[in-house]
């Protein structure tokens, strides 16, 4: 008797066990409590315009903004143009954020609240370069959204978005943070978080929202070959867009830190050729004259690997990491030159507001000559140096199997500098090109169409 519950008492034992051992089915969250609580401080924006159709930035074909096509969906009886987009509220008396391209050049902004009311806004300001704008309408205690961190947002984490997608207001999309610190190429000074959130037309300037029913980022880019979605989203960090709104509700414009370089990414060559473990950094291959660069004894050639005690990964993030700097703060960058790391202090410069007119107006490099190894060159006279902008320089008539062509180099080049060394004429190429190792890859300077661009030339046929 004593035997047979002792083995029944064994034999629940190793069941409960067992049973324990067992993967517990993974349960999906529940957004019913986020999307009621903050649903009513999302918005619907209209953007309209007196003119044919509302004007917008031009970007890279496969970056469409959300409204792209939008204006024979969503076009009124009237001449009229408009934009539609979404916004949510983050102030009680009315402050709206939303991105720049759905109200930029409107003529009228009108926002619709949850409940169907419609409200006309102000535009206190907007930014292109990050793409907000920040805009006002009248009301007292209007529901609002919780802002959170998107510095403390992690890759896997859940993530919710609220828009108007198509002009159908208050719809939900749920998925997860895919990447942070994204570069596109349409924005240079925002690290975008990827998502895999369905985001569409009209889903922009929505809020992003972590599980804790807090604001993380602001929807505002999709990739997308049919103007739909595809997979891939891109939201604003939130920290660095309520730096922006600070800026906007006090000025109306936002101030932004500058370098004066022109930079290119570095490859797996170029590190090679300038010393680096891997490739990182950014290749300075242009310097302002008068920039706060060219002041700090930045050159040509170094790559910045460090700024302002930040390490520098893929070239796109230096401009993101000066720009957000005001101004005149003192701060360190560190280059690799010759294969040695310097440190150079300098004062953060104020990025200019026509930015491609200071570029237009800058003088290029010192122009360096090319090599003889699969090349043949010619000299540049002074008018043809000052239409190209460059004090110096040889131009390359024709390559031939050899370095400089699996290097890249093509016909029409003028080749700005070899190995860190500035050549003049094509007698000056000689000479650097006796001193050059015999084996190795060595950096080259090129101007190619107006623009400096490095290349890697590898010696000795490695």
């Amino acid at each position: 008797m004593q035997r047979g519950i002792f083995m029944r008492v064994v034999l629940f034992v190793v069941l409960y066990l067992i049973a324990g051992c067992q993967p517990q089915a993974s349960t999906l969250p529940d957004f019913t409590a986020l999307v009621e609580a903050n649903a009513p401080a999302v918005v619907n924006i209209s953007a309209e315009q007196k003119r044919s159709a509302a004007s917008q930035q031009q970007v890279p074909e496969m970056f469409r903004r959300f409204f792209d096509g939008m204006d024979d969906l969503f076009r009124s009886p009237s001449p009229e143009g408009e934009s539609v987009g979404s916004g949510f509220l983050i102030s009680s008396d009315g402050f709206i954020l939303t991105n720049h391209h759905v109200v930029a050049n409107a003529d009228r902004i009108i926002v619709r609240m949850q409940d169907g009311s419609e409200k006309d806004a102000e535009l206190v300001g907007s930014d292109p370069r990050s793409d907000m704008a920040l805009l006002k309408v009248d009301g007292r205690k209007l529901p609002t959204v919780k802002i959170g961190s998107s510095e403390k947002l992690k890759v896997g984490e859940w993530v919710l978005a609220i828009g108007a997608p198509f002009g159908f207001d208050s719809t939900v999309t749920a998925g997860i943070v895919s990447a942070k610190g994204c570069n596109l190429p349409s924005e240079n000074y925002v690290p975008f978080i990827q998502t895999d959130v369905a985001i569409n037309p009209g889903n922009s300037g929505g809020p992003l929202f972590n599980l804790k029913g807090e604001v993380v980022g602001i929807n505002s880019q999709i990739v997308s070959r049919s103007g739909g979605f595809m997979g891939l989203s891109f939201a604003i960090p939130i920290d660095m867009a309520m730096d922006v709104v600070a800026q906007l509700k006090e000025s109306g414009k936002v101030s932004r830190g500058w370098l004066g370089v022109l930079i290119q990414p570095v490859d797996r060559e170029l590190a090679q050729s300038f010393g680096l473990d891997k490739p990182a950094g950014a290749l300075v291959s242009q310097v302002l004259p008068g920039s706060p660069a060219e002041q700090a004894g930045i050159q040509v050639g170094d790559v910045v690997v460090r700024f302002n005690g930040r390490d520098i990964g893929p070239s796109g993030q230096l401009p993101q990491v000066v720009g957000v700097l005001p101004p005149g703060t003192k701060a360190d960058a560190v280059v690799m030159r010759d294969g040695k790391r310097r440190t150079l202090k300098l004062t953060v410069g104020e990025l200019p507001e026509d930015l491609d007119g200071a570029l237009r107006n800058a003088v290029a490099p010192k122009a360096e000559a090319d090599m003889s190894l699969g090349l043949r060159v010619e000299s540049l006279g002074a008018e043809e140096l000052a239409s190209l902008k460059i004090a110096q320089g040889v131009r390359i008539q024709e390559v031939i199997d050899g370095p400089a062509a699996q290097a890249g180099i093509r016909p029409g080049d003028v080749l700005v500098s070899l190995n860190g060394k500035p050549i003049d004429a094509p007698a000056t190429l000689q000479s650097v090109v006796k001193s050059l190792p015999d084996n190795g890859v060595v950096p080259v300077l090129i101007q190619r169409e107006g623009s400096p661009r490095f290349l890697a030339l590898r010696l000795g046929g490695e």
